[in-house]
This record gives structure tokens, C-alpha cells and sequence, in this order.
């Protein structure tokens, strides 16, 4: 990115934070991440934040909007790899390596702070928990590869459309919103391409699940509203260590 300028809003007010990198730092450590975060223009619909094969120079936390991340096969067609919401951290999959393994494009107006390789590498060996913190996100994303190779192996359509919605579900939940009510930002053709389907499938699924009762018809491609979601559960076919992962479900204590 380029054109960089200060924004107003600094980690310790960003209502973000408890989810993102500054998780666990004091106010006066958050400052010295501050420091070296630089904050740009919008990302519009369709541009791109980082193509496959850039020089790997920054890492991108997510303020607002929705990424994409896609490699690109020997054909030149994508193979979308995940959707990134507010608070997530985009560019740690190609740590270790000098250019990023995957693009990453908006599907709608994105905020992105961006935070120079370089700068975190130091400030991670002198702030202990940011270090931490970092190790956390890069686990995190290794944990959410292995789902993708569960949701991929699962045998029917409706296994892998169930968990997708279900994941977003969770995943919009902990940033504090409707856990049964959402929009979602990615086209049919961009869902089936991440899960493996042909896009005339997820659209009978679509209308499958509506018909069940399990999710309700709201007249919009884009807006889920999940109705019974026990159910859409069972059709996902979760074990109950799914279910916990997902916060499903609470884990119980023996005493």
C-alpha cells in the first residue's frame, strides 16, 4: 500500500483490540505498537491489498470490511484459501518466506492497519507478550487450515455449507454480533469455490436449508438468518470437539 497517513484511532481505543495483536499488552506497550503501525486509505471493492508473489515486507490486521485470500493454479484459475473479517491478521501464512504465497483482495470497502515486518520482528523480541501474542495468530491460523482440510473432506454438500455457515456464525459472535443473523460479503460463486462445489449446488442447498426450516428465506442471497441451529448442527455432521471449537457447545469440568 502507499499514500500512508495516521488515522485517528489508536490501539488502545480500537474496539478490536481484546481480538487483535494488542490483546494482553499494557497501554504504554500498545503505544509502542502504535508507533509502528501505519494506517492507509480504504481498500475498495475488488482491489487488491497484496498479490501473490509481492515482497513479503508487512503484515495486515483488519479494521473494517472483508478480504479474500486466493492463490492461483497453473491454469491461472483462483483457489480461494479464506474470508477475513474485522480483527484478523492477514500475511502471517507467508511468514518465514520473501514473498507472499497468496493474494488478497476486498470484497467490499476495507480498512487494514498495516504493520511493517521488520518493526514487529523487533518490537516482538522486546515485548515478550507481543511475541506471544503473534506465535497465538500463527497457531490460530494452522488450527483453521486443518478445519478447511475437515470441511474439504467431509463427504456432502450440505456437511461443508452447514460448517461454513456455522464458522461465520462463531466467528461474527465474537466480534459481538448477531450469531443467527448476518450478511454475508462473499458470492455464491466465491462460496463454492472455497468449498469445493459447483455453484448451482450451494444454491440448492441454499433453498434446502430454507425449505427445512433450518434457515429462514429473507428474500436476500446475501443475508443469513439462522432459525434453528441445533439442527444445522446435525446437518453439519460436527463431532462434539468441532462443536466446543466452535463454542457451540460448553466444556464440561470433572471434578
Amino acid at each position: 500500500m502507499n499514500q500512508h497517513m495516521r488515522h485517528n484511532t489508536a490501539c488502545k481505543t480500537c474496539s478490536l483490540s481484546p481480538l487483535c495483536l494488542p490483546v494482553s499488552l499494557s497501554f504504554s506497550e500498545m503505544d509502542r505498537l502504535d508507533d509502528i503501525i501505519e494506517r492507509g486509505r480504504p481498500i475498495e471493492k475488488g482491489q487488491y491489498l497484496f498479490r501473490q508473489g509481492d515482497p513479503m515486507e508487512s503484515v495486515f490486521a483488519i479494521r473494517t470490511g472483508t478480504i479474500k485470500s486466493f492463490a492461483l493454479t497453473r491454469a491461472g484459475e483462483e483457489q480461494i484459501t479464506g474470508f477475513h473479517l474485522p480483527s484478523e491478521i492477514l500475511g502471517l501464512s507467508s511468514f518465514g518466506t520473501q514473498h507472499h504465497q497468496v493474494s488478497a483482495r476486498a470484497l467490499e470497502t476495507t480498512n487494514v492497519c498495516e504493520i511493517p515486518l521488520e518493526h514487529l520482528e523487533r518490537l516482538s523480541s522486546q515485548l515478550p507478550e507481543l511475541g506471544r501474542q503473534v506465535m497465538r495468530v500463527m497457531g490460530r491460523e494452522i488450527r483453521e487450515d486443518q478445519q478447511m482440510m475437515l470441511l474439504l473432506s467431509k463427504k456432502s454438500a450440505e456437511e461443508r455449507l452447514a460448517s461454513f455457515l456455522l464458522s461465520l456464525a462463531q466467528r461474527f459472535k465474537r466480534r459481538g454480533y448477531s450469531e443467527h443473523n448476518f450478511r454475508l460479503t462473499m458470492s455464491r460463486s466465491d462460496m463454492a469455490n472455497y468449498l469445493g462445489l459447483a455453484v448451482e449446488t450451494v444454491s440448492r442447498v441454499f433453498t434446502r436449508l430454507q425449505k427445512s426450516g433450518i434457515i429462514a428465506d429473507t428474500g436476500s442471497a446475501r443475508e443469513v438468518h439462522i432459525a434453528d441451529q441445533k439442527r444445522l448442527c446435525d446437518m453439519a455432521s460436527l463431532s462434539e470437539g468441532e462443536r466446543v471449537e466452535l463454542g457451540l457447545i460448553e466444556t464440561t469440568t470433572t471434578h
